[in-house]
């Protein structure tokens, strides 16, 4: 049977999916789009998203640990985050 990761492992993992997945220090992804023809500004999505994997990076090196709301609030977040990035056409589905 396999063994559930701890808060800590599942934050972890959350952070590394976001990190591969979203272009978040990517400088082409930090500039508004065209004429303000954006669905959501990507920009100051992806700066959500930078500071509060920020955050949780610097809250776990100290070790504090997540609660499972903060870890599902966070993974909610950067799912929101992804969809809105797909509408303005800055990633791929």
């Amino acid at each position: 049977m396999a063994k559930k990761p701890t808060r800590m492992d599942a934050m972890k993992q959350i952070i590394e999916q976001v990190k591969q997945e979203l272009p978040l220090y990517e400088s082409d992804t930090f500039v508004c789009g065209p004429e303000g023809n954006c669905i959501g500004c990507p920009k100051k999505l992806l700066e959500m998203v930078d500071s509060e994997l920020s955050y949780w990076e610097s809250a776990m090196s100290r070790g504090i640990t997540p609660q499972f709301d903060e870890i599902r609030r966070f993974g909610k977040m950067c799912t929101s985050v992804r969809r809105g990035l797909v509408r303005n056409n800055i990633i791929a589905a």
